[in-house]
């Protein structure tokens, strides 16, 4: 399976598990491990993620970060080192003597490792819904001495995706999509992350069940007809609209007949971080240039 995809299905097994604790709600989603505010402003800071990497960058603290992950690469110039967040190296990372870790997931009990050498930790888990989002890029500002930047960031993106989706005609019957994580057909539902996104832009994904990540089969998809198609596996595995439409019964699908396939940006598509508002502003671009009166199958 591709990195892609193994973000989302994290991003899944995530969202279980916060749903068997009974910690459903935004608030305990972003709530683990914030060092406590007595701490004092950290100086030394090594992010263990992309995500939480633009979250410290969007809220101000990039000056105090010493190192990230070798999956981070955005903003451009972030001091990408070795360091994995996926199998994490406990002396790798006090090397930089930090004095506050951001990761995602605890993985080889980090948390442990680095609280017994005395460092805090900010876990921040693969956010459920975007309010995640917010509440989470609020517990970076107060764990890096940027509250208020947090704040003003938070409001921007609040505004700026209310306006987008505000801009979205309604339609009658929602239209219908097949949101592609990689070429072996494993696609999101309506109940995840992206999923949520999606729906308010009046959009129904034509994948049910699973974990929130099922892997469809070809004539199943052929089979729903959707009329739009989102790639988000043209960077890792060549998927284009043209190789698309190559596929066997593929050619007269709705979307492929009528040009309605497209390429997103793997990063921001599997990122719950800042630039979700990005990804709103492009899928609301495209919904938009669907003509109203187009049937749904």
């Amino acid at each position: 399976m591709t990195l892609t995809s193994r973000r989302f299905l994290t991003a899944g097994i995530a969202a279980l598990a916060l749903v068997i604790a009974g910690c459903g709600s935004g608030d305990d989603a972003a709530s683990d491990s914030a060092p406590p505010a007595e701490s004092g402003t950290p100086q030394a800071i090594v992010s263990l993620s992309p995500t939480t990497t633009e979250m410290l960058y969007a809220v101000g603290a990039g000056d105090q970060v010493v190192a990230v992950d070798d999956q981070s690469d955005h903003p451009e110039g972030v001091p990408v080192t070795d360091l994995s967040g996926y199998n994490p190296n406990v002396e790798a990372i006090l090397g930089y003597d930090p004095d506050l870790v951001v990761a995602t997931d605890d993985n080889g009990d980090l948390v442990a490792g680095l609280e017994n050498a005395g460092v805090e930790v900010l876990m921040l888990p693969a956010a459920v819904t975007i309010d995640d989002t917010y509440a989470q890029l609020e517990q970076v500002g107060a764990a890096t001495g940027h509250v208020g930047d947090a704040a003003e960031l938070v409001a921007q993106m609040q505004t700026e995706i209310d306006e987008i989706v505000a801009s979205v005609p309604e339609r009658e019957a929602p239209l219908r999509y097949y949101h592609e994580l990689d070429n072996t057909y494993y696609s999101v539902t309506d109940d995840t992350y992206i999923g949520q996104i999606y729906s308010m832009l009046g959009l129904t994904s034509i994948a049910t069940g699973g974990d929130g990540y099922p892997q469809l089969s070809s004539e199943f998809i052929v089979e729903q007809n959707p009329d739009l198609i989102f790639l988000a596996d043209s960077q890792c595995c060549g998927v284009t609209p043209e190789t698309v439409g190559e596929r066997a019964g593929w050619a007269e699908l709705t979307a492929v007949r009528d040009g309605q396939v497209h390429v997103l940006d793997e990063d921001i598509a599997s990122r719950w971080g800042p630039r979700i508002v990005d990804l709103v502003r492009e899928l609301a671009a495209i919904v938009v240039a669907v003509p109203a009166g187009q049937p749904a199958p």
